[in-house]
């Protein structure tokens, strides 16, 4: 077919290609730093979302590899002697993996040691099949598409914690132990707070096994249910929301190359400027320690928004016939 009636590749194809070459003539070599997705969304003047494609291909192409606490590098499997316009995975597939049976717990298990590392847009079905060395069709005899996927992959996370039977003594005890199990679940799981909703929930047995349990330690209270779920709830939103803090700061660390303490370093002279002109006394004496503690300000929520709780059982039970 004339070249005049071929179809244009879509920009973020015409972006990876470009990239490409560049990794693959050794422009840029194995373990140099990737453009972040802004950069990338800058530098060519797409959409952030076209960004994030363009790095998707080169994640599943396998030019580029994501690492903690370097962020997107080319990768250390990259040769520099393929032809320009190879579109084939350049890392090599598991030994063997093709000829194992794949199940169920292994799809999940290799999804979520994705989302773990890269963060949950890195998690495809086709990035997937890639990582377990077989093909795409295969993963759908376990999950139809990646909203199920990632479904399954909160349901699989929320089974890791053991919630004891009938656990600690007394109601704020038990509280404070599932409040903390999900804290763990969220550091250890980055991508979590951003799968999980309160509008549309997830209706998988392992989180909600963490509801019921959360109802069940209210037991004995004479609370009504409208209030047991709402506390349920608002504990639960109370982890995600810090979580979800600590999660946008490791993200942001790994997109920009930039740690927090460089971050401040960077913010000094502005900061000093407004602290000390005077008209802020009280935040001048505070000290950077404070506000990047997280697991400082998820605890203090925790603490605070149990001493509320336990005011609203003791009035409740005052005025209970």
């Amino acid at each position: 077919m004339p070249s005049s009636t071929q179809r244009p590749e879509p920009p973020y194809r015409q972006i990876v290609s470009e990239i490409r070459a560049r990794i693959l003539t050794g422009d840029l070599r194995p373990g140099d730093r990737m453009p972040s997705i802004r950069q990338i969304a800058q530098r060519w003047g797409v959409a952030i979302a076209t960004a994030t494609k363009v790095m998707a291909a080169l994640r599943d192409d396998g030019l580029v590899e994501t690492k903690v606490g370097a962020g997107t590098v080319v990768s250390t499997c990259t040769g520099q002697t393929q032809p320009v316009g190879l579109t084939t995975p350049l890392r090599p597939r598991p030994a063997g993996a093709p000829k194992q049976a794949l199940n169920r717990k292994q799809v999940l298990r290799t999804a979520i040691s994705i989302a773990d590392i890269e963060g949950l847009d890195a998690v495809s079905m086709r990035r997937l099949a890639a990582e377990l060395g077989v093909g795409p069709m295969s993963l759908y005899r376990h999950v139809s598409n990646k909203d199920e996927l990632v479904m399954q992959m909160t349901d699989e996370v929320f089974g890791e914690p053991e919630l004891p039977v009938p656990g600690p003594e007394g109601w704020r005890a038990k509280l404070e132990l599932i409040s903390r199990r999900q804290w763990e679940l969220c550091r250890r799981h980055l991508w979590l707070p951003r799968a999980v909703s309160f509008i549309r929930p997830l209706l998988v047995p392992n989180m909600m096994a963490h509801t019921e349990w959360t109802l069940r330690a209210l037991d004995g209270l004479g609370l009504a249910m409208t209030t047991r779920i709402r506390e349920a709830l608002t504990l639960h939103a109370l982890v995600l929301t810090a979580a979800l803090t600590m999660a946008n700061e490791v993200e942001a660390e790994q997109e920009t190359g930039v740690t927090l303490d460089r971050w401040w370093l960077t913010q000094r002279q502005r900061a000093d400027e407004l602290l000390h002109s005077g008209r802020f006394p009280l935040l001048a004496t505070v000290t950077g320690k404070e506000v990047s503690d997280v697991d400082g300000l998820f605890e203090y929520g925790l603490a605070r928004h149990l001493d509320g709780f336990a005011a609203l059982v003791k009035d409740q039970a005052r005025t209970r016939p």
